[in-house]
């Protein structure tokens, strides 16, 4: 029927729509992001209403609208249900889910975003690590362009072999690690086993990340990348308040 497409997809958000109805997005594999009306959901009769949760991987029909298409069947293809009955798992999974949001495009087919984010619910399902989500933010930020430099000042050019040029901060502006002498000028303070850390996400070091045990530096590159990424999306990421 014209209108009328399959895809599958994972849940972002919903909003309930008047009494029985839900606004729901949901990132596409072939569609990109779509806002759709999914009606009679929140009834107890509702044959799909459990199947349109956050997190949730379903495959869809919809009927295409003018403003908000239509969901008209819902599988779920995987539930992720472990992810929301942990509270730990849910707090470090909803925030991907937001910075998604912020960064795909209606309508705009992004298949390796929509591969990354499945395979992130997946990682942090299975290993339980809330390392997961900071690894997220990195590769998501270099996905969109903003792979930040991290071998050398990314305002004079220094690298590490120079004297006086051991990276002590990262410029959110300036998009990468500054040495001691720039970092004099602004920037947010950056420890050398956060730095580590950070080039081991980015460089395909991810096995080895995620089989050590957390420490302060993991909470370091967390709470910068929540800024990098707020500072790419241009507002606040409010779900990160539970982090």
């Amino acid at each position: 029927m014209p209108g009328l497409y399959r895809d599958e997809g994972v849940v972002l958000r919903t909003i309930k729509l008047g009494e029985a109805d839900r606004i729901v997005t949901v990132l596409t594999q072939g569609h990109g992001k779509v806002r759709a009306v999914a009606k009679g959901v929140r009834k107890t009769s509702s044959r799909f209403g459990a199947r349109l949760e956050p997190m949730t991987r379903v495959a869809l029909q919809c009927y295409r609208g003018r403003e908000l298409d239509v969901v008209t069947q819902a599988e779920t293809l995987e539930a992720n249900r472990g992810l929301r009955e942990q509270y730990t798992l849910l707090t470090h999974a909803i925030p991907m889910l937001e910075a998604v949001d912020g960064v795909a495009q209606e309508h705009e087919p992004n298949p390796a975003l929509y591969r990354m984010l499945t395979g992130a619910l997946r990682a942090l399902g299975e290993l339980q690590n809330p390392v997961v989500t900071s690894a997220f933010f990195w590769k998501l930020l270099s996905l969109e362009g903003i792979h930040p430099m991290l071998d050398g000042c990314a305002r004079c050019g220094r690298t590490e072999g120079d004297d006086d040029a051991g990276l002590v901060a990262f410029d959110l502006d300036e998009g990468g690690a500054l040495c001691r002498a720039c970092a004099r000028g602004g920037g947010w303070p950056l420890s050398y086993p956060a730095l580590d850390l950070l080039r081991r996400m980015l460089g395909g070091g991810l096995n080895g990340v995620f089989a050590q045990p957390p420490g302060p530096e993991t909470h370091e590159v967390e709470q910068l990348g929540i800024r990098a990424v707020e500072h790419h999306v241009e507002r606040r990421l409010r779900s990160t308040a539970l982090l």
